[in-house]
């Protein structure tokens, strides 16, 4: 009798073992199967944010590089323009080119706008009164009533000024997009 209860002991062992296997092999199947899936949406968000950081970049570059453009025509048809009104050679074609240029930084100044970091946005918004102030100036010269120090001599020496200014707003850029690292002291 021994060896019979040994026999059905080790058959009740065995289909309770099968028993208990099918019912948890599913589910450290299930268990496993979901910490893969975890893994894989942990990857596929990692994908999703490096994509939109190389997105993000690329539109403030392209940003960056419009509004630079703009503000280089702007402040050289500026340029020529105090030239002009000091020769007394101001042509309606002129006006217009200074016109066409001070349109086209209004636009891609908007543009620019939405996609710059905020140190870069307070160097647009410098540059942008500082330009603005010099056309208005550089009008009322023209229209002979100049401001107080709005000689021609003064608005000239104010475009050194606004080439500094200038380099400072490219070089908030260029830190903006990595191009360059932040200075030491901010």
């Amino acid at each position: 009798m021994g060896n019979t209860l040994i026999a059905l002991a080790v058959a009740v062992v065995g289909v309770a073992g099968t028993l208990i296997a099918s019912v948890l092999s599913p589910r450290m199947v299930a268990r496993i199967q979901a910490e893969q899936f975890t893994r894989e949406q942990r990857v596929a968000e990692a994908q999703w944010l490096r994509e939109q950081k190389v997105a993000e970049l690329a539109r403030r570059r392209e940003g960056y590089t419009n509004v630079n453009a703009a503000f280089r025509r702007y402040r050289t048809h500026l340029m020529n323009f105090l030239w002009l009104v000091h020769k007394g050679a101001v042509t309606a074609e002129a006006r217009d080119a200074v016109e066409d240029a001070r349109r086209d930084h209004h636009s891609v100044f908007a543009a620019a706008q939405m996609v710059a970091s905020g140190n870069v946005l307070v160097e647009l918004n410098d540059m942008t009164k500082t330009l603005s102030e010099t056309y208005r100036r550089i009008m009322c010269l023209e229209e002979g009533n100049p401001d107080p120090d709005g000689s021609f001599e003064e608005i000239r020496t104010d475009f050194g000024r606004l080439w500094e200014q200038w380099e400072r707003m490219l070089g908030a850029m260029r830190v903006d997009l990595g191009v360059e690292p932040a200075p030491a002291d901010s």
